[in-house]
């Protein structure tokens, strides 16, 4: 199948008020800009070192997310266009965000990482870690950032209830989230959660977010 038709394919199933993100980390510019004729306008890499060149190739109106593990020496990169970053995992993280982004005189919306799945290997945030940060002084002192919802990554298995557990353990945080008092910067508008494996899942359980790409684009045309 191409990937206009996947993109349609997809369209069609999502639920009402889920985004698409189409996750075009190890693809060319090429497929990029095939799926950007279909329509598509919200693209998602892992690697700074892939997202800036990309950026600067392709049409300005597309809304580049970073979804993958990011490096505090790269923010710097990515702070004059990225218009969301998933993965924070850390209060020193989003503070040189909220540096880079004085630079260039903007406000960077962002994402709390929480770990929920099974797996040491996956980053993220527990839910007393991000009480903690978001009442914290350190945190009201950052006036460039916005932290407008969660994002996870379930564990990597065929057990779908255990993949529903941790996607409904996720929504309850968030929900608890939008009903606690916390810094005017900190509004729960998304919530990013399910990827090509476990989308519907994720959709069933309240996802704003999916991030897909193998789906969408075939498997990764070169190695990273």
């Amino acid at each position: 199948m191409s990937i206009p038709t996947n993109l349609d394919s997809f369209r069609k199933n999502l639920s009402v008020n889920c985004q698409l993100i189409a996750v075009s980390k190890t693809q060319p510019v090429e497929s990029i800009r095939e799926a950007y004729d279909a329509g598509q306008r919200v693209f998602g890499e892992n690697k700074v070192q892939e997202l800036a060149p990309k950026y600067e190739a392709l049409p300005k109106d597309i809304q580049w997310h970073l979804i993958g593990h990011l490096q505090s020496n790269k923010v710097k990169y990515i702070a004059s266009f990225v218009h969301l970053i998933h993965s924070i995992d850390s209060l020193k993280l989003l503070e040189e965000v909220n540096k880079q982004a004085i630079k260039v005189q903007r406000t960077i919306d962002c994402l709390l990482q929480l770990h929920i799945a099974s797996e040491e290997t996956k980053f993220g945030f527990s839910e007393e870690e991000v009480m903690e940060m978001l009442t914290s002084d350190a945190f009201k002192k950052l006036s460039n950032i916005r932290i407008i919802g969660l994002m996870g990554m379930a564990t990597f298995t065929e057990n779908q209830e255990q993949i529903r557990r941790e996607f409904r353990g996720l929504k309850s945080f968030f929900e608890k989230l939008k009903t606690t008092a916390l810094p005017s910067t900190v509004m729960m508008k998304e919530l990013s959660m399910g990827m090509s494996s476990d989308y519907k899942i994720a959709m069933e359980e309240g996802s704003t977010m999916i991030r897909v790409g193998t789906a969408i684009f075939g498997h990764r045309n070169y190695p990273v």
